[in-house]
């Protein structure tokens, strides 16, 4: 499967490039909203990790600008603030998950996007 973490967070896009390339799959990383953007145009990725706050664009304008492009990547919006943002909420955008930061477990947060992919097929 192919991979694309947009976060500005050096730790967030390592921990899971590391988990993610562990279990065979294919990633890039981007660490900011438009160049995540530009990289999910062109790479057309399986699943995408999408931060909501970074520099350039937001983890929903990001979602906005890509609408009917998105083709059949599945995304996971992840945020430290959780607060403002839950599974209604990411969902509304036209993310399938909301995951809080930290994370508890990196290796279950791989089998939970693997899962996603494989009730698409």
């Amino acid at each position: 499967m192919n991979f694309l973490i947009v976060d500005d967070e050096p730790l967030v896009r390592r921990s899971l490039r590391r988990a993610l390339e562990m279990k065979g799959h294919k990633v890039s990383e981007a660490s900011d909203g438009t160049s995540g953007l530009e990289m999910w145009k062109q790479q057309k990725p399986d699943v995408v990790f999408l931060d909501v706050l970074m520099p350039g664009l937001s983890g929903p304008q990001v979602l906005q600008e890509i609408g009917t492009a998105r083709g059949t990547s599945k995304v996971l919006l992840i945020s430290a603030y959780s607060g403002d943002y839950n599974l209604e909420t990411a969902q509304k955008m036209g993310a399938d998950l909301f995951v809080a930061k930290p994370f508890e477990d990196v290796f279950a947060l791989v089998t939970i996007a693997e899962e996603l992919i494989q009730r698409r097929s």
